[in-house]
């Protein structure tokens, strides 16, 4: 299964007004397993940053000013996260809104909001009323994010991909010692619960011998009649 985990990064909060995504990062999991392959791209949101913004991105005029616009990088970033491949976001419905409406405004078709599993709702389920911000997750979880001094999509969207794993139960949710045709009955959902293995076909036969059968016998034997093993023994 391939995943994209991603983040952007914005001049603002009106997607549909004149604010702009600034800078894109995202990286490849398959199989819940980062494969290294990563897309990052700083983008000219073609107006000036705010003061507000630039505190929390770091992101200036002069820096953004010979950045590509959103138009020039989009194709590459619809052939890094393909066609299918399921978006993991923090705060989905802000990040899903943005490149929506930049995708619209370069001629492309936009994504549907079934693509994206949103870890911030996630995280509010399996832990109700703690804080769910990537650095409450990063703290609750053990992750390290002492170089998140300010925000960055590529480091925002690898620290995601950390404390994702970690609430679908861990590095390898998958690996478990089932036969091959069992083992997608141990994928997580979008819960991010794992679904209940289906059960044997046929029972394990029995490791006991005969010997150990019949000393176990006679202890139990020696026990008496009103032995709680005695009460409860088949007939």
């Amino acid at each position: 299964m391939r995943e994209i985990v991603l983040d952007t990064e914005t001049t603002g909060f009106d997607a549909e007004g004149s604010d702009r995504i600034v800078e894109i990062g995202a990286l490849e999991l398959l199989n819940h397993l980062p494969t290294g392959r990563t897309f990052h791209v700083y983008i000219n949101p073609e107006r000036s940053m705010p003061k507000e913004a630039f505190d929390v991105h770091g992101l200036g005029d002069d820096f953004l000013r010979d950045k590509p616009k959103f138009a020039e990088v989009a194709e590459g970033f619809i052939d890094f996260i393909g066609n299918d491949a399921r978006l993991v976001i923090h705060n989905a419905s802000f990040d899903m809104k943005f490149l929506n409406a930049e995708l619209r405004r370069a001629g492309h078709p936009v994504l549907p909001s079934s693509r994206a599993l949103d870890t911030l709702m996630l995280a509010r389920e399996k832990f109700p009323g703690s804080p769910a911000t990537l650095d409450a997750l990063c703290r609750r979880f053990g992750v390290d994010n002492s170089g998140r001094e300010l925000h960055g999509a590529l480091l925002d969207s690898e620290l995601l991909a950390e404390v994702y794993l970690e609430l679908i139960g861990g590095r390898q949710p998958d690996l478990v010692l089932d036969q091959p045709g069992q083992q997608a009955a141990r994928q997580p959902g979008v819960d991010g619960q794992l679904r209940p293995r289906p059960p044997r076909p046929r029972s394990l036969p029995t490791r006991l011998t005969a010997a150990e059968a019949e000393a176990h016998a006679a202890f139990v034997a020696k026990l008496g009649d009103d032995a709680l093993w005695a009460r409860f023994a088949a007939p």
